[in-house]
């Protein structure tokens, strides 16, 4: 991101023209939505279970897994990332089904790619559907703030329609879905994952800096989760009706990009 537009953002946010799309959301506990996927050691819950640390040190990363697997969703946390040296490193908060459908996968992806202190943060999005990788693949982007100082939340958006990447309440890419994507777009029930994990072969400057576990324990804290949609087995032989859980996602405020955010998303 240039330093004209870090200006923009700078002014689109204190002047107060962000949405209310993300003042009102249900959130919920970690026992209420969430399992732990790997690294139990290494995933530390809060007493009051509304939020939880995953740490990478030279063991191992950790991360959780959704308790459920939904048919479109809107998937949100409030997310702090590790500060000083993070090279190599890597969190990701994804949605995906290569666990059900190992050669048919679909995925949707916000990974963040480690930095050197001082530097712009980076971070990528993916979206793959059934398995192409031909789509959507590895999106760069610049964060306007240090990721590492403070709260910021970060949600996915995904119906039959479109899917929204959201940073905080600036639209990051919208995927609005046609005739022409045909089976790249997501259309298989997924899971919501968080993971941190050790990616010194191609995170950081295409794996020139490597993780330096001198600064290790690796910490990112996430809280205030939001998981909306419609609950499933993906196997299930008689296919569950979502039509309601579709129709309240797309009545809900993170479905609309109004003017002032469109212009700001134009601008990565």
């Amino acid at each position: 991101m240039s330093k004209y537009n870090l200006i923009f953002f700078m002014v689109f946010l204190c002047l107060g023209l962000r949405s209310s799309a993300f003042t009102n959301l249900n959130t919920l506990s970690f026992e209420e939505s969430l399992s732990p996927l790997f690294g139990d050691d290494n995933l530390v819950r809060s007493p009051d279970d509304l939020s939880v640390r995953l740490l990478l040190d030279k063991y191992t990363g950790s991360g959780f897994i959704s308790s459920n697997m939904y048919q479109h969703g809107f998937y949100s946390s409030m997310i702090k990332l590790p500060a000083d040296y993070t090279a190599g490193v890597v969190v990701a908060f994804y949605t995906s089904n290569g666990d059900v459908f190992e050669k048919t996968h679909d995925e949707l992806d916000i990974e963040f790619l480690g930095n050197i202190k001082g530097k712009p943060w980076r971070f990528q999005t993916n979206l793959y559907g059934n398995g192409s990788t031909h789509r959507g693949r590895e999106e760069r982007y610049r964060l306007w703030f240090d990721p590492s100082k403070e709260f910021h939340r970060y949600s996915i958006l995904w119906t039959p329609h479109k899917i929204i990447f959201w940073v905080d309440d600036v639209p990051i890419k919208e995927v609005i879905r046609s005739e022409a994507m045909g089976v790249d777009y997501p259309a298989k029930p997924m899971s919501l994952y968080a993971t941190i994990w050790d990616a010194s072969d191609w995170a950081t400057s295409g794996g020139k800096y490597k993780a330096n576990y001198k600064y290790a324990p690796f910490v990112a804290e996430f809280k205030s989760f939001s998981l909306d949609g419609c609950a499933v087995d993906p196997i299930q032989e008689v296919p569950t009706d979502c039509s309601d859980s579709v129709d309240f996602l797309e009545s809900q405020d993170y479905f609309s990009i109004n003017s002032r955010q469109r212009a700001a998303m134009r601008r990565f």
